[in-house]
C-alpha cells in the first residue's frame, strides 16, 4: 500500500514557529485527507494532545519557549504512541541523539523537502508493521 493511502484519515500534529511551514505542509497533509492541526508552539501542542490523539507528530527542534526536545520528552508520558519527527535546521550528531532519547522516531535536517517528509514516514510506518 503506498504511502498516501496509508496516510488518509491519519491525524497529524505540527509543531513550528514557522507559518510558512505551517501552511505548506497543511496544503499537502489535508491534500491527501488527512486530519492535519499546526500549533505555533510546544504549549499549544501538548494541549492540543490532551484534547485528541495523534497518529503523527512532527515538531521544530527551535520554539518559542519550550524546545522540541523537552516537548517530546513530556508527551511520553501520554498514553498513545504517535511517530514523531524532530526537523531543525541547527542539527548535528549530539541533538540526533538527544532527540532518539527523548523518544523521537526521526529526525530531518532543515531545509527540507515534502519529499523528505515522506520518505520518513514511509520508513517509519514500514517499520511499524513488521
Amino acid at each position: 500500500m503506498d504511502l498516501l493511502t496509508r496516510l488518509r484519515n491519519k491525524n497529524i500534529l505540527l509543531v513550528d514557529d514557522d507559518e510558512w511551514i505551517r501552511d505548506s505542509m497543511g496544503a499537502f497533509f489535508d491534500s491527501e485527507g488527512c486530519f492535519f492541526n499546526a500549533v505555533e508552539n510546544a504549549e499549544a501542542g501538548i494541549d492540543a494532545l490532551r484534547e485528541k490523539e495523534y497518529d503523527i507528530i512532527i515538531a521544530d527542534y527551535r520554539l518559542p519557549g519550550m524546545d522540541g526536545l523537552v516537548f517530546f520528552d513530556r508527551i511520553r508520558r501520554f498514553p498513545a504512541a504517535p511517530l514523531k519527527i524532530l526537523i531543525t535546521a541547527h542539527g548535528d550528531q549530539a541533538l540526533a541523539e538527544k532527540a532518539f532519547a527523548a523518544g523521537v522516531n526521526d529526525y530531518i535536517a532543515k531545509p527540507f523537502q515534502m519529499q523528505d517528509i515522506e520518505t520518513s514516514l514511509t520508513r517509519l510506518m514500514d517499520g511499524r508493521n513488521k
